[in-house]
């Protein structure tokens, strides 16, 4: 039987209901200056919608793992750019 999975919904009540003050940060690493310096140099590339055609069983074959499959596609053609450099 599978288990039933509870609703997001109920969590976020929970969460808004939640005074500042109840919410543990001892777990948290305290930042000090050096976190500041360690800002990554480059950014994400900007993308752009284009519209490609594709055969049929490569994009089912995109699809098969779910959701993210334009991702995917982005990934691999990215890594097939750098190695042809």
């Amino acid at each position: 039987m599978k288990e039933k999975r509870k609703s997001i919904k109920s969590d976020l009540k929970r969460i808004d209901a939640q005074r500042d003050g109840d919410i543990d940060y001892s777990e948290i690493q305290e930042l000090d200056d050096s976190f500041f310096t360690k800002i990554p140099l480059s950014y994400p590339v900007k993308k752009r919608s284009v519209t490609i055609r594709l055969d049929e069983d490569v994009i089912l074959w995109l699809k098969k793992p779910g959701r993210g499959y334009q991702t995917r596609a982005n990934r691999l053609l990215r890594r097939y750019m750098e190695a042809s450099k």
